[in-house]
C-alpha cells in the first residue's frame, strides 16, 4: 500500500471539491485509502484542512451497544442484556464500529459535539457543530428538524471516502421526509442517562435496519441506497475521484435528498 500524507489527503479533498467554509458528512472506509502516516488522526486533520477554519466536518455515530432488536440475540445475550443493560450518555458512549474509525475519532476530538440521540446521534467538530447537534429529536429522529436536515438546510455535502454506496446515511432522512405509503416504522426502549441516572425510554423511528420502504418487491441487484446513489451520479448528481488510493464521491446534501425523495415516491406512490 502506497504511503498517504496528510497534505496530500487535503489536497485530494479539494480537488474532488470539498468546500471550505462549508460543512461536510463524511464516511469513511480507511483500508480503502493506502497506508495513511498518522491513521485516523490524520485523516481528520485533512479533511479539517480542506474545510478551512470556518468548515464544519460531520459524521454519524450512532451507538456501539444499541441493540434494534434483541430478539434475534441468543438467549443468554437476551437475559443478560435486560439484567444489566448498557446506559446511552451523551459524552462517554462510544460510536458504532460499524461505521468505520472516524465517528469515535472524531466524537473524542477537543470541542467535539454530539447529537443526543441513541440510536441517530451525530458527531461534529468546527464552528456550526453545536448548531448540527443541539436539539435532535426523539421521534423521527432522521426527519424535519434533525442534524441530518441542518445539513441539507446549509447546502452541506456528503463525502464518501473510499466508503461503499450503500453507506450514505443521508438517504434515510429522505426515507424520513417522503410523502409515500407503507413506510416501516420500528419502536425500542434504551436506558439513557438522564440528570445523573439511569432511565428507560421509548423511541419510534423509522425501520434503518430491514428498510423503511419494501424495497424487496422492486427486484434491485444491489442495496436500495446504493442503487439511489448511483441513479443520482447518473442524473448529474455528485462527483466521483481518488483521495489517496480510495475512489471517493462527493454529493451535494440538498440535491440528493430531493433526488432521493422523489426516487422513492416514484416507486411506491405518494399519500
Amino acid at each position: 500500500m502506497k504511503a498517504v500524507t496528510r497534505s496530500r489527503l487535503a489536497e485530494d479533498l479539494r480537488r474532488l471539491g470539498v468546500r471550505e467554509g462549508g460543512i461536510t458528512m463524511v464516511h469513511t472506509r480507511m483500508s480503502a485509502i493506502g497506508w495513511v502516516v498518522g491513521a485516523s488522526e490524520t485523516v481528520v486533520l485533512a479533511l479539517l484542512d480542506a474545510l478551512g477554519p470556518d468548515g464544519t466536518l460531520m459524521a454519524y455515530a450512532s451507538w456501539e451497544e444499541h441493540v434494534y432488536r434483541l430478539a434475534e440475540r441468543p438467549g443468554e445475550h437476551r437475559d443478560a442484556y435486560r439484567a444489566e443493560p448498557p446506559v446511552f450518555a451523551l459524552a462517554t458512549s462510544e460510536a458504532s464500529r460499524d461505521h468505520g474509525r472516524i465517528p469515535e475519532r472524531m466524537r473524542t476530538w477537543p470541542a467535539a459535539e454530539r447529537s443526543e440521540h441513541p440510536e441517530a446521534s451525530v458527531v461534529a467538530v468546527g464552528p456550526r457543530a453545536k448548531w448540527l447537534t443541539e436539539a435532535h429529536p426523539q421521534r423521527d429522529s432522521y426527519g424535519r428538524g434533525s442534524p441530518f436536515a441542518r445539513l441539507v438546510e446549509a447546502e452541506g455535502q456528503v463525502l464518501l471516502l473510499g466508503a461503499p454506496l450503500e453507506t450514505i446515511t443521508l438517504l434515510h432522512h429522505a426515507e424520513a421526509i417522503a410523502d409515500a405509503p407503507d413506510k416501516r416504522q420500528v419502536t425500542f426502549r434504551v436506558v439513557v442517562a438522564e440528570g445523573g441516572r439511569p432511565v428507560e425510554r421509548s423511541f419510534t423511528d423509522i425501520d434503518t435496519s430491514a428498510g423503511a420502504y419494501p424495497y424487496e418487491t422492486l427486484g434491485l441487484v444491489e442495496d436500495p441506497f446504493a442503487a439511489i446513489a448511483q441513479a443520482a451520479v447518473a442524473d448529474g448528481i455528485g462527483v466521483r475521484g481518488h483521495v489517496g488510493q480510495a475512489e471517493s464521491h462527493l454529493f451535494p446534501a440538498a440535491a440528493l435528498t430531493d433526488f432521493a425523495v422523489s426516487w422513492i415516491e416514484d416507486r411506491f406512490g405518494r399519500w
